[in-house]
């Protein structure tokens, strides 16, 4: 994929979060994707990548997402494949529809002010969404180590608000799928000020960081989940 492309569909931390995107893109039978869903949409980049291997797509986002995300799908021409849709990811209003829903960094905002409950309503509706034998396919921020607590805190807008879950709190959240497989990746890359700082972060993450950490001290998690 090119790297223009890349930084279209994933938006920012690109070589951290493209672990998710890889990993996606060798474990679906894409021929049997019909329909999808992306939530938390926001720009659309994930709409996008779906849209570009013919899937028919819902980029949805909380409010006003055709405003956000049409602007890249038109520069790509891929408008006749994708539709948008205000979706409250908590409460969504399909059953047994779709073949894939996609997310990428949404459920920690749901959960804003320590709010658990809200987060696993996201995993229930997304089961209840998606068609019998329908995948997930999930990349979240966690609440990694104490030292990305304290950082995230001082430096982040949205730090002390958001409610970045745990490994075990994902294992939890996607109880209700028949199997599901999680990966992590990532411990310094989010440190840096810019998308060229993160970029060498990732660099010290892939060669050593990411295989001497432990689990619970990367700051991503991805996978995928099926009903």
């Amino acid at each position: 994929m090119e790297k223009r492309l890349e930084k279209e569909i994933l938006q920012w931390d690109i070589y951290s979060w493209r672990k998710a995107l890889n990993y996606w893109e060798g474990k679906i039978d894409w021929e049997t994707m019909e329909n999808a869903l992306e939530l938390g949409g926001n720009k659309g980049g994930l709409s996008l990548w779906l849209a570009k291997k013919g899937i028919h797509t819902i980029c949805s986002d909380f409010e006003n997402v055709k405003l956000a995300a049409e602007p890249l799908h038109k520069r790509h021409n891929v408008l006749d494949l994708i539709t948008y849709q205000d979706i409250d990811a908590t409460d969504i209003m399909y059953k047994n529809h779709f073949d894939l829903i996609v997310f990428k960094s949404i459920v920690g905002g749901i959960g804003r002010n320590n709010n658990l409950e809200k987060q696993q309503k996201v995993f229930d509706q997304i089961h209840k969404a998606l068609k019998p034998g329908g995948k997930l396919l999930f990349a979240e921020n966690l609440i990694a180590s104490p030292i990305h607590q304290t950082l995230r805190k001082k430096f982040v807008t949205w730090g002390d608000s958001w409610r970045y879950i745990s490994l075990q709190e994902m294992h939890e959240f996607l109880k209700p799928f028949k199997n599901y497989q999680i990966k992590t990746n990532g411990v310094m890359a989010t440190f840096g000020r810019s998308e060229k700082q993160r970029t060498l972060l990732s660099v010290a993450d892939r060669i050593i960081l990411n295989h001497i950490s432990p689990k619970k001290w990367k700051y991503i998690c991805y996978g995928i989940a099926t009903k």
